[in-house]
């Protein structure tokens, strides 16, 4: 069974991703305007705590300039780091401006930003479920910083709509988030 889940997942990435990079621009973009505004709803209360977003890739959300808006009301931003292969994930202080180089897939990272811990950490999602399961790249880097990280914080997935998927079977090492958002809303 294993196998074949493995198999699935790795279908479904490739699918979910092409069909979001088929996506016009402009349409994600406006996905991401509303998925930011639905993220302000969910997150009323960010004073004082440490929002770990993401910078995107292969058709992702944008939510730069939302990360952009809470670093202007005050709240500490950060991006996640890959600090070693199969390792959980650390977090560098995020703002605009920040000097950035490749991180590892060639993302970029904050430089030289200070370590934090985040309190509330979103993760791109390739595919979700109801059940806030997370299909991501396949690295699992997401589930073993979620595994990781100290109580209490909170881990919110981040997708298009079109991305739920029903034919997800959670392995043991799958860490359902507390909620995913999406342009249509909150689930």
């Amino acid at each position: 069974m294993r196998a074949a889940q493995m198999i699935w997942r790795r279908d479904e990435r490739q699918r979910l991703i092409a069909d979001r990079l088929r996506t016009p621009v402009s349409d994600r973009q406006i996905a991401s305007e509303r998925i930011a505004t639905h993220l302000d709803a969910l997150l009323v209360d960010l004073e004082g705590r440490v929002v770990s977003g993401y910078w995107p890739q292969r058709g992702e959300p944008d939510l730069r300039p939302w990360l952009a808006s809470l670093v202007g009301r005050g709240i500490r931003c950060a991006l996640p780091v890959v600090i070693a292969k199969y390792a959980p994930l650390g977090f560098r202080r995020w703002q605009p401006g920040s000097r950035m180089e490749s991180g590892f897939w060639d993302i970029p990272v904050p430089a030289d930003g200070e370590s934090v811990t985040p309190d509330v950490l979103l993760a791109p999602v390739v595919g979700f479920t109801l059940q806030h399961f997370r299909l991501g790249y396949g690295g699992g880097y997401f589930d073993r910083t979620l595994a990781s990280l100290p109580r209490p914080w909170r881990a919110i997935g981040v997708g298009y709509a079109s991305a739920r998927t029903t034919g997800f079977e959670p392995l043991p090492h799958d860490i359902p988030l507390d909620a995913i958002v999406t342009e249509a809303g909150v689930a």
